[in-house]
């Protein structure tokens, strides 16, 4: 080899390494793909009851994306069964939740929920099947302490097909 080719080498090799060393930078600059899921937080809320002759069972499972340290929002999943004797009650459906924290102990919740609801009454006078959507739009204020929080909300959309037997509905929300 020529000092000539020697040089053209070193050129090269130099170049190569300078272009690496620049890209290995700008990649270190650059977020994740997977920073979205970092600031995604699941959890939700789970009922379970037994009384004399009853039985019932809650699940609502949810997501929240984290915007910012002050607000959140995200969708979850409701399913409600009961059984009071020969009746049942079925409620599934999903959310919608935002969450905005003034001050990081202080929560103020807008939740939209659309439920399925089924009925069937049973007595011995009367047999009574129904099938409805019904909606809540509950308002809401709670104290967190770290990953709990629990409050009371209000359905401001509450009338006579609500499944809730008052517009004021206490809470207690947990997420990871």
């Amino acid at each position: 080899m020529t000092l000539k080719h020697l040089s053209r080498y070193k050129t090269f090799v130099l170049i190569v390494i300078f272009s690496f060393i620049g890209l290995t930078s700008y990649a270190q600059q650059l977020k994740p793909q997977n920073e979205f899921w970092r600031n995604v937080r699941y959890g939700g809320a789970l009922g379970l009851g037994f009384g004399s002759n009853s039985f019932s069972i809650a699940v609502a499972p949810s997501a929240i994306y984290q915007v910012s340290d002050k607000f959140g929002t995200g969708l979850g999943l409701n399913f409600e069964y009961s059984k009071f004797g020969d009746s049942e009650f079925t409620a599934y459906g999903g959310s919608i939740l935002n969450f905005f924290n003034p001050i990081p102990a202080i929560q103020l919740s807008a939740v939209l929920q659309q439920l399925r609801v089924s009925t069937n009454y049973s007595s011995a006078s009367l047999l009574l099947d129904e099938n409805y959507w019904t909606t809540a739009l509950f308002m809401g204020v709670g104290y967190s302490t770290r990953n709990v929080t629990f409050g009371i909300q209000y359905d401001v959309l509450h009338n006579d097909r609500s499944i809730y037997a008052d517009p004021w509905v206490p809470f207690i929300r947990v997420f990871f």
